[in-house]
């Protein structure tokens, strides 16, 4: 396998595509091993789609594409500026906001921040926001669209480790909650710095609060059905995401009336190139990952680092970083369905619950999305915004300590991942 993993760096060194990099490496195996059959390379793409959890995937991609048509996203950023816009800092605060309770509509880290670019950022910019700390707010922010249900990446997680989905949902909405407080303490202290005022002056009163989150409420409530359908044995999790699909269109068409034929049809044809694009890289991993076991990696590697430390802290903190840096150079979702098979053996071994190291795993690897030097959300956002990308390097340090911080945090009190999922699953 060292062989194998040399090649993929080498590769995508070179540019390579990511899926034909992990495709080209993965056969690679095949060529120093002759009890391998050749066939096997063609079978195990396919095999590894026909996983019906899977599902899930392609549905809740399309499932974030028609709720951002359907009109939510208006009434959700009226609702994170009646609640944090006359806070110092205010759109800052209102951009994590959204992020959050846009967490349950996309599960996109990428589309939040996208959206948030090009909608907010130019306000903030014109409040005096520096370019290189909006474009950081933006980007980093998205981290909890991707950990609040219905996550991708915990899905791919759940997969690949045989972990209940259902958990990592129930699990990531506090972790989210947790990461959206961190942002927002971080930014009220780095307003101060900056000298940024709140957005507005405007005092909300109960009664009008109570008609934005009124007219919020079907996005609101979205995450929580997910969660209650699937505790009660209402839906598996790719039935889960055939529901989501027609809860956005029948909120689109019916209760928002924004929604149309024009709309649905786009929304189904930017899926699938979203859709395309993850699943060859999830069909293309079965061949990268079909020698782990074979050769056991996951075995050597945990009595190579047993041999110089007992400390679970110790491990995972190994393990951040590597995750982090591996970040900085390959996309996400890879990442999950390449490393997975591989550290969840070492941390259950040091007693790391699964659940814990799925949420630090998703949420780590996502921050490879705002960091350079492939930072997708990073380029995404500095484009939009028009912003250097060294005024950006200058500003996201603090961005990249919370989620340290996090995943520091969860690993030291793993209790509170866990306390909601064994609540709810006993």
């Amino acid at each position: 396998m060292i062989l194998v993993f040399i090649v993929l760096v080498v590769l995508l060194f070179i540019n390579v595509p990511v899926g034909f990099a992990v495709l080209i490496s993965g056969a690679t195996f095949f060529f120093q091993n002759s009890d391998t059959l050749f066939t096997t390379i063609v079978q195990l793409p396919i095999t590894q789609t026909q996983n019906v959890t899977l599902l899930a995937v392609p549905l809740f991609i399309f499932a974030g594409n028609l709720m951002n048509a359907s009109g939510i996203t208006e009434g959700l950023i009226n609702l994170a500026m009646a609640l944090t816009g006359r806070m110092r800092g205010g759109l800052a605060q209102v951009n994590v906001v959204l992020a959050t309770l846009m967490g349950g509509i996309s599960g996109s880290a990428n589309a939040d921040a996208a959206m948030q670019a090009r909608v907010l950022g130019p306000d903030m910019l014109k409040q005096g926001y520096p370019k290189g700390y909006t474009c950081c707010v933006i980007a980093f922010a998205s981290i909890v669209t991707a950990t609040i249900p219905p996550g991708v990446s915990m899905i791919m997680f759940g997969t690949v480790g045989n972990v209940s989905i259902g958990k990592l949902f129930t699990a990531g909405l506090a972790v989210g909650l947790f990461i959206m407080m961190l942002y927002m303490v971080m930014i009220a202290v780095t307003a101060r710095i900056y000298g940024l005022k709140p957005a507005t002056d405007k005092k909300v009163f109960p009664l009008e609060l109570l008609r934005i989150v009124r007219k919020s409420i079907w996005a609101i409530i979205f995450p929580f059905l997910l969660l209650i359908g699937i505790r009660l044995g209402l839906f598996t999790p790719s039935e889960v995401g055939a529901f989501a699909c027609v809860y956005a269109v029948l909120v689109g068409f019916f209760v928002y009336k924004k929604m149309t034929i024009k709309s649905l049809l786009e929304s189904l044809r930017q899926s699938v190139v979203d859709i395309g694009s993850i699943m060859f890289m999830i069909s293309m991993s079965a061949v990268f990952g079909y020698g782990i076991p074979i050769d056991k990696l996951p075995q050597k590697i945990t009595l190579l680092i047993s041999s110089f430390t007992a400390s679970p802290y110790i491990v995972m903190a190994l393990i951040v970083v590597f995750l982090t840096l591996a970040g900085m150079f390959m996309e996400g979702s890879i990442i999950i369905l390449l490393t997975t098979p591989i550290l969840l053996p070492l941390v259950l071994s040091f007693g790391i619950d699964p659940i814990v190291f799925g949420l630090i795993l998703c949420t780590v690897v996502t921050m490879g999305n705002m960091t350079p030097p492939v930072g997708l959300a990073m380029y995404t956002v500095c484009g939009i915004l028009d912003c250097p990308l060294e005024d950006y390097i200058k500003a996201c340090l603090p961005f990249i300590l919370v989620i340290i911080f996090e995943a520091a945090f969860f690993t030291v009190f793993q209790n509170v991942v866990t306390f909601l999922p064994n609540l709810l699953y006993r």
